[in-house]
């Protein structure tokens, strides 16, 4: 979140590096000792992470913290996380409520930037990815529908988020969780087992799909919406 020639702390990098390697090498032994994917030691992890509901209450806690709304959404069945979006950049509804069919948006053209907080399953980490969400009209403009992308970024690069990032980190910690950056797990894991997940994405996984989600970090989606999504498309846009 900042260059090295503005660090303050004593021991540099290393301080909250050296902490994070270790959290993030006792869980890969500990749940994967095989290092394959998808096939974690089921005995290994259970109870050994932060359950849904625990999630859930940190979520409330962010949002008083970060003085912004949160959302909280759980995993994919593939996942071993539970998310909570802070709306940093945007207004509610939000687009997250949107996409998740609980809202109509305001508009056919909105920005939105998120801190996405992964609390783990299978063990007590949590790591923050900054995400944009964008709402268009499709380019055909057929019936009006609208296209919401959400996009994952590789880390925290939005100035705007920052303040809210210390906040957010500060609460995970103060919570008995060990933050993890997320270019400390946006890595390959070492002699990792990787032919399903290969099969399955086309690519290496890295440190964050063994221990918070499924799809690679950078893989946007997209979701198509009809036309009553929006609660003001206008007649330009419909013609």
């Amino acid at each position: 979140m900042g260059g090295c020639s503005t660090c303050t702390k004593d021991g540099g990098c290393e301080t909250e590096k050296g902490p994070q390697r270790s959290a993030i090498d006792e869980a890969l032994t500990t749940i994967y000792p095989t290092r394959a994917w998808g096939l974690p030691d089921d005995e290994a992890r259970f109870g050994a992470g932060i359950s849904p509901s625990e999630a859930r209450r940190l979520g409330r806690a962010l949002a008083t913290a970060t003085k912004a709304p949160t959302f909280f959404r759980a995993g994919g069945d593939d996942d071993l996380c539970s998310y909570v979006y802070v709306l940093c950049v945007g207004r509610e509804p939000a687009l997250v409520d949107v996409r998740d069919g609980l809202a109509l948006a305001e508009g056919d053209r909105i920005r939105e930037r998120y801190l996405r907080v992964q609390f783990s399953t299978v063990a007590r980490v949590a790591c923050v990815q900054e995400v944009a969400m964008e709402l268009d009209v499709a380019q055909d403009g057929e019936g009006g529908e609208l296209l919401l992308k959400e996009l994952p970024q590789p880390g925290i690069y939005d100035a705007k988020l920052l303040k809210r990032m210390r906040s957010v980190v500060d609460l995970i910690e103060a919570s008995d969780i060990e933050h993890l950056d997320f270019g400390m797990v946006d890595k390959p894991v070492a002699d990792a087992v990787t032919d399903e997940y290969l099969a399955r994405y086309g690519v290496e996984p890295a440190i964050v799909n063994y221990l918070f989600y499924a799809a690679p970090a950078r893989l946007a989606t997209t979701t198509v919406l009809p036309a009553l999504a929006s609660a003001s498309i206008s007649a330009a846009t419909l013609a």
